[in-house]
């Protein structure tokens, strides 16, 4: 589903460019994640906004799994994803084999996001910074 099919109040309507520079977060929510090679990572299950700075730090994923069961969700640094407006999906550029091992989480089990450890360990993972006004760091 993309923006344009989530936008019941004619929000995006105006918009001339591919893909609005503003968007609702619950619209990217469900959005396929694809890396170079056109190969299916996953999709986009929630969007984690850092409520002191006001940015999105992050996204969280799922992989694996067959129909929604016994996949796992991994948080991806929002600076690792590109937006492909055309077809309406997220870029992340790791081969399959670097996400299987990156470091995920069970549904029930989330990590604390605010952890200064898990942040750094995040992000040297992805080899992102954190954004440099974020308290998070």
């Amino acid at each position: 589903m993309s923006y344009l099919e989530h936008d019941t109040l004619g929000m995006y309507k105006a918009h001339k460019g591919p893909g609005p520079h503003l968007m609702g977060a619950n619209t990217l929510i469900g959005n396929k994640v694809v890396n170079g090679k056109e190969e299916e990572l996953g999709e986009i299950k929630e969007i984690m906004l850092d409520m002191r700075s006001g940015k999105v730090s992050y996204a969280v994923m799922s992989f694996g799994g067959f129909m929604g069961l016994g996949d796992k969700l991994f948080v991806v640094p929002w600076p690792s994803l590109t937006l492909d407006t055309v077809e309406k999906r997220f870029v992340l550029d790791v081969e399959i084999a670097h996400l299987v091992n990156a470091p995920g989480f069970e549904k029930d089990a989330w990590p604390d996001m605010s952890d200064a450890e898990w942040v750094a360990e995040l992000h040297a993972y992805y080899g992102t910074k954190a954004y440099q006004d974020s308290p998070l760091q």
